[in-house]
């Protein structure tokens, strides 16, 4: 049974960084196309990211150059660090494998 389980989200300021972290269970996610994605309030469900099973990483153009996706094969672990964070990130973030998510990880950017 696949299960995903975010953490590392909170409340950071403007300008700053945070690391989500996805514990993945039940398939090998170095093998395994990932995603992460958010719902900001009021919003519906924005793709941000991908690492396929190759290494290759997709960003959209909002996040490129503040996100990065990486992963640790022997954690089973999937990771998203946030820099540079604006309030326009404020949401909750979901890591994803095809249609499964986990049950996400709130992340708050306020002054």
């Amino acid at each position: 049974e696949v299960q995903l389980v975010e953490s590392g989200g909170g409340l950071v300021q403007p300008g700053g960084s945070l690391r989500l972290s996805c514990e993945a269970s039940g398939f090998t996610l170095s093998v395994a196309t990932m995603n992460w994605s958010r719902r900001a309030p009021g919003k519906g469900l924005e793709w941000i990211s991908t690492l396929d099973s190759s290494g290759n990483t997709y960003y959209t153009n909002s996040v490129k150059g503040r996100f990065t996706v990486s992963r640790d094969n022997a954690k089973n672990t999937l990771y998203l660090q946030l820099n540079s964070l604006k309030s326009e990130d404020t949401a909750m973030y979901y890591c994803g494998l095809g249609a499964s998510r986990g049950q996400g990880t709130q992340v708050t950017v306020s002054s």
